[in-house]
This record gives structure tokens, C-alpha cells and sequence, in this order.
């Protein structure tokens, strides 16, 4: 359930950005663009935030994001339309998704973070007693001293 959520608020973004530059100034249509946003949010969710996000930094799952989208949306605009500017249309988007995914990398990471503390709360809050069990060395007692001691 946590995965659907998770590309629920990766997937509307990204059609949202992918809609406005690619529908509006590179003439895809709406089924193009969410063909290419649905395919790009699977590829993208399993290969920068599950594996790569979990092994490296934000910023190379975003580097990896940012050549996934390249990729994806050049490939599929080549089989979906005759557009002739797929370069310029694959770099904006990818551009743009990158700059998505660098904030929701830290959406992931700080959702990852309180479930983190949380579990470490949980399992700090348990009562934890310990016994105290001391000797005393050197007893002193008045009618131990001698004499001598007073002085």
C-alpha cells in the first residue's frame, strides 16, 4: 500500500509537468503524455528510489532520474509521434522532472527518517531497570578508631 502511495504522489506531478511541456509546446497528445508518464513513473520508481536512492545520495538518484526521463521520453517519441524537436523536448522534461524528484527524493528520505525515529521511540520508551548493588570498603565506625587516629 506504501508503494502505491508512494508512486500515487510520484505519478500526478510528473503528468502534470509532462503535460504542460510536452502537451502544450511539443504537441503530444494527452494519451502520449500519460502513456509516457505512467511507463516513466514505474521505471523511474523501481530503478532511482527504490535501488539507487536506498544505496547512494539524493543527488545521484536525481542524476539517474534525470537520464531515466531523457531516455524514456526520447524512445517513446520516437515510436508514439513524428515530432522533430525529441531531444529539446526530452531534455526540458527531463529538467523538469529532476527538479521534482530532487524534492520528492526528500519527501522519501524524510518519510523513511520518522519512520526511523519511530521505531527507535518505541523501543526506547520500553522501561529499562537496572539493580544497584555496591559494597562499602572501608567502614568506619567510632569505636573501631584508635587512639592515634585523632591526632
Amino acid at each position: 500500500m506504501q508503494n502505491v502511495y508512494r508512486l500515487a504522489a510520484k505519478f500526478i506531478p510528473c503528468l502534470i509537468v509532462l503535460g504542460i511541456i510536452l502537451g502544450l509546446f511539443f504537441d503530444f497528445s494527452f494519451g502520449d503524455v500519460l502513456l509516457i508518464t505512467a511507463v516513466l513513473g514505474i521505471v523511474s520508481y523501481v530503478l532511482g528510489d527504490l535501488l539507487i536512492l536506498r544505496k547512494t545520495t539524493n543527488l545521484l538518484a536525481t542524476i539517474a532520474d534525470f537520464l531515466v526521463t531523457f531516455l524514456v521520453v526520447w524512445l517513446m517519441g520516437r515510436m508514439l509521434t513524428n515530432e522533430n524537436n525529441l531531444i529539446w523536448a526530452s531534455v526540458i522534461s527531463a529538467a523538469a522532472v529532476a527538479l521534482f524528484e530532487y524534492f520528492y527524493h526528500g519527501f522519501l528520505t524524510n518519510e523513511k527518517n520518522k519512520q526511523f525515529t519511530n521505531t527507535s521511540r518505541s523501543i526506547q520508551q520500553q522501561p529499562q531497570f537496572q539493580t544497584e548493588a555496591a559494597e562499602e570498603f572501608t567502614p568506619v565506625k567510632p569505636e573501631v578508631r584508635s587512639s592515634n587516629d585523632n591526632k
